[in-house]
């Protein structure tokens, strides 16, 4: 895997001094994953998959102003549950919750940011590897994580309650339990975000 400059800067920045634990319990590996006031008016719950196009361009054209204009301001948290598409996505979610959970969603930015270069390689569980080790997770931490049976199946039911709830595309939003299925440019969330805080 191409490494860019861009990549190897945020791993540096967001992973600086931290170390990953090196043995992941799995149930706390996969507890809900929140940014954002928990006592916040709003809740969006997206389920996506790691290895999806239109979660990538997601976090590059809106989720930072969302960030900005509702989660940072206490008028929304953000939950995040995985919907994996296929095998790849499954092991990067898999590494994704074998961080640290203060780490977490800096690594999913890493992962979404530089997904067109791990999600196509010839061996992407390889490249996964090295945007672990980068990340402070070693090589025996890695295997332990992708060999963490309890983490995937809870993974996959993430996936099939997610499908039970109505989810059959990624990304697909709840907010305030309304489903949303599809990316969506900041106006459109402002849309349907401004009338529950005001």
């Amino acid at each position: 895997m191409r490494t860019t400059p861009l990549i190897m800067g945020l791993l540096a920045l967001l992973f600086a001094g931290t170390a990953s634990a090196q043995n992941v319990d799995a149930a706390m590996a996969l507890s809900d994953r929140v940014l954002g006031d928990p006592n916040a008016p709003v809740e969006i719950v997206a389920y996506e998959s790691l290895t999806c196009p239109h979660c990538a361009a997601f976090h590059a054209e809106t989720y930072d102003a969302l960030k900005e204009r509702y989660i940072d301001t206490g008028k929304a948290r953000f939950v995040f549950r995985d919907f994996p598409l296929d095998g790849t996505a499954l092991r990067a979610s898999m590494l994704a919750r074998c961080t640290a959970p203060e780490q977490y969603f800096g690594m999913l930015e890493i992962l979404f940011r530089s997904q067109q270069n791990w999600a196509r390689s010839h061996d992407a569980v390889g490249a996964l590897s090295q945007i672990g080790r980068m990340a402070g997770v070693n090589d025996e931490a890695f295997d332990s994580c992708m060999a963490n049976e309890e983490l995937l199946d809870g993974i996959v039911q993430m996936r099939q309650e997610g499908t039970n709830a109505g989810v059959n595309s990624t990304p697909t939003f709840f907010i305030n339990g309304t489903m949303y299925p599809g990316n969506r440019t900041i106006d459109e969330f402002a849309s349907i975000i401004d009338p529950l805080v005001n």
